[in-house]
């Protein structure tokens, strides 16, 4: 956190060429788990922000389209998913979306590092909004990659809410763990994952979509935009055997999103079929690595 005379800025690291400094008011929490370095700050334009490792992982501001993108695209494509599963997602964000709607009975969340929850509890709770604590939800403390290759348990919705594929999140981008978390999905489900910024990583989602590319009939991704992100579209990466569910007619998602009773912010049922019309320079590197899409 370099000082500029009297101001605090927090700077991120994620690239070895750029870097993006967010001017912040205070420091509240600074500290090192067992696994990883966390910080939280205030900041008068993004509200409170989340690092961990020197990359930003979220910011009061701009959540609701990373984590609105992740939880009810899946899910209303779907249409039906009774049990989800969670790899990461310790801040609570993505859990808080998934449990508004009704037809979830069950959320497993597989999350490395307790001390990310504990935190969160403490420095974000208006993002989980007490969701650790709804009935539905389980944590299982551990690495996500050893518990997709031990559970016995079938999900109809897979969400990867990773970290980027350094330090301990290099494992959630692997051939093995992508074909055990195929082999905990329920027949017709869906495999999301979180795949960075194609304009600045196009390496990290070439990879997974080669791997989606030899386990599911349908495997691309779609796009949000979320601010703090650099690098303009953010790609989910989207893997199922189910070759409907990425186009589910609008009227479909509109009726599913109304009984849902969702208040979104980002996510519309049109705005989920456009998310995966991909520009060129993107849908090249998916049509690269997946050449019979």
């Amino acid at each position: 956190m370099p000082m500029e005379s009297d101001e605090t800025w927090l700077t991120e690291t994620l690239y070895d060429d750029i870097r993006m400094s967010i001017k912040v008011d205070r420091v509240l929490f600074d500290s090192r788990t067992e696994h990883q370095h966390l910080v939280v700050a205030e900041s008068e334009r993004f509200g409170r922000m989340f690092t961990l490792d020197g990359v930003t992982q979220l910011t009061m501001a701009d959540e609701f389209v990373y984590h609105e993108m992740l939880a009810h695209v899946p899910i209303l494509a779907h249409g039906a998913a009774r049990d989800v599963g969670i790899v990461g997602g310790g801040d609570g964000g993505l859990v808080e979306e998934v449990l508004k709607h009704a037809t979830v009975e069950r959320v497993t969340i597989a999350e490395l590092d307790a001390g990310v929850i504990e935190f969160a509890r403490t420095y974000l709770p208006d993002l989980s909004r007490g969701a650790f604590d709804d009935p539905p939800v389980e944590i299982v403390l551990g690495d996500g990659a050893d518990f997709v290759a031990s559970t016995d348990r079938r999900f109809d919705v897979i969400v990867v809410d990773s970290t980027d594929p350094i330090g301990p999140g290099a494992a959630l981008f692997t051939p093995e763990f992508y074909a055990n978390c195929k082999r905990v999905l329920q027949p017709g489900g869906v495999l999301v994952t979180q795949n960075g910024v194609p304009f600045f990583q196009p390496d990290e989602l070439e990879s997974t979509m080669r791997i989606f590319g030899g386990l599911f009939a349908d495997a691309t991704c779609y796009l949000g935009v979320v601010p703090t992100y650099v690098g303009g579209f953010m790609a989910f990466g989207w893997g199922t055997d189910d070759v409907a569910l990425r186009t589910v007619p609008v009227a479909t998602l509109r009726e599913r999103f109304g009984a849902a009773d969702l208040d979104t912010r980002y996510y519309t049922p049109e705005l989920h079929q456009a998310s995966f019309a991909l520009p060129r320079f993107i849908g090249d590197i998916v049509d690269q690595a997946v050449p019979a899409r």
